[in-house]
């Protein structure tokens, strides 16, 4: 098999090409820009291309595929030259698809959790000794690549992104994977550039549930209306099933949860989080673990990449960075934080980096996300809203569409001067972002802090 990547630089499209290369394929691959990791992953596998840029020659009517990603044009030499050549071409969740269609795959769905959900589920299959293949979004300790893909694996573990497919493919990506087995872990309005009304972005969960196979299985998070409307509505077609918040006690380290007449020690934190780890244990269940095998291995899960990870805890002051950016995912880190760990301040820290989240006719649904914060801190850049095309976005905006006692900062080095501020004695910094805040290192910021105790 002979594939070609239009875009291989691409955080995900490296990823599968990887797994490709791995898997015995051919693979080659194109792009104007690469960064790293990319970079040095696809050098690490052989597949860098030689040459920055595109070129149509390398499309050759030999090729059985080609992979089309996002950061390419519609209007791309190489593209157009694998139309007029009649040639295969797919987007990544086509191939991805195409890949996995005689295997039972799992999809984990939703606007907020869905790596988090995936890493659980991995974390466990991998304690249990199973073979999977899978993708997940994010770079996940002790994977070398997010995507696994194998002759031998019976079951397929999906990441659903909502977001769409290709240049030429306006579908979202997890409309693309027709799943056996679903999730759904709650439904925010999120990217507003593609979907402009609430209404529209519902209606791409409710697609997916239709891309249900016949005798599927959905579950879902019945904290959430939307969601549960869904359940209710294919509940008639496929086996749908809630699931909610476990019985639990906050202890120093984490968690104890009770299941079942059992106790299960866990090193996580937090109703979201936990939430989110009975969601996963739903999804097993479905390919023969039980509810006793799958917490007794995820007992020792620490958390997803990026998500509530830990950069440094020095005596009584931690620093956690966190992916969260949007209205759910902020509100719903902040409470957990604060939850457990009632007696020290917490001092909440976000950038709004994303398209929605720096749009006006999206920022009031931010409204009290960050209440639960002793000390919170917005930071946005005039720049990266300019690149965006966006119109202007003055502080007062900011600060009146957040509410509270939130500080709107605009320069990177008045958020590094607001936190060396504080008195970080029994403490704990949370930063959160989908970027890095235009440049701050969170390792060298976590010492600093921790060396004025």
């Amino acid at each position: 098999m002979k594939v070609h990547f239009i875009a291989i630089g691409g955080s995900a499209m490296h990823n599968l090409a990887i797994a490709l290369k791995r898997k015995g394929m051919e693979v080659t691959g194109s792009d104007d820009e690469i960064f790293e990791p990319s970079k040095s992953r696809l050098a690490k596998d052989g597949i860098l291309p030689n040459h920055i840029g595109w070129n149509a020659d390398l499309i050759t009517s030999d090729l059985n595929a080609v992979i089309l990603g996002m950061h390419a044009r519609s209007d791309n030499p190489e593209l157009l030259k694998a139309k007029d050549l009649n040639l295969p071409i797919f987007s990544y969740p086509e191939y991805l698809y195409e890949q996995s269609k005689d295997k039972k795959r799992l999809v984990i769905g939703g606007s907020h959790g869905k790596t988090t959900i995936t890493s659980m589920i991995l974390h466990v299959f991998k304690e249990l000794g199973m073979n999977v293949d899978y993708m997940v979004g994010a770079q996940l300790e002790g994977y070398d690549c997010m995507v696994k893909i194998t002759e031998d694996a019976k079951i397929m573990v999906l990441e659903g992104d909502e977001y769409l497919s290709s240049p030429i493919d306006r579908r979202p990506k997890f409309h693309l994977y027709y799943p056996d087995v679903a999730l759904i872990s709650g439904i925010a309005w999120d990217h507003i550039n593609v979907f402009p009304t609430w209404e529209n972005y519902v209606d791409q969960f409710d697609i997916f549930c239709q891309k249900i196979a016949p005798n599927g299985y959905l579950t879902y998070a019945n904290n959430d209306p939307e969601v549960n409307k869904l359940g209710e509505k294919y509940a008639s077609k496929i086996t749908t099933v809630p699931y909610d918040v476990p019985e639990y006690i906050m202890t120093d380290d984490g968690t104890v949860l009770f299941w079942e007449g059992e106790k299960y020690p866990l090193k996580i934190f937090g109703a979201h989080n936990l939430q989110n780890l009975v969601g996963a244990m739903r999804l097993a269940e479905q390919v023969g673990v039980s509810s006793k095998q799958f917490f007794t291995a995820a007992q020792t899960f620490t958390g997803a990449g990026k998500r509530l990870q830990k950069v440094i805890e020095k005596g009584n002051f931690i620093l956690f960075k966190d992916f969260a950016h949007s209205p759910s995912k902020l509100k719903a880190t902040i409470n957990a934080v604060k939850e457990q760990y009632t007696d020290r301040k917490v001092v909440a820290c976000m950038e709004l980096h994303t398209f929605s989240s720096l749009n006006k006719e999206f920022l009031p649904l931010y409204k009290n996300t960050m209440d639960k914060a002793d000390v919170a801190v917005v930071y946005y850049s005039d720049h990266v809203v300019e690149h965006k095309k966006l119109p202007a976005l003055a502080k007062t905006e900011v600060e009146t569409n957040f509410g509270g006692k939130v500080k709107v900062l605009k320069k990177t080095e008045d958020v590094q001067t607001f936190l060396r501020e504080q008195d970080w004695n029994n403490s704990v910094l949370l930063m959160m972002s989908s970027g890095n805040f235009d440049g701050i290192d969170f390792d060298k910021l976590g010492e600093e802090l921790a060396n004025t105790l």
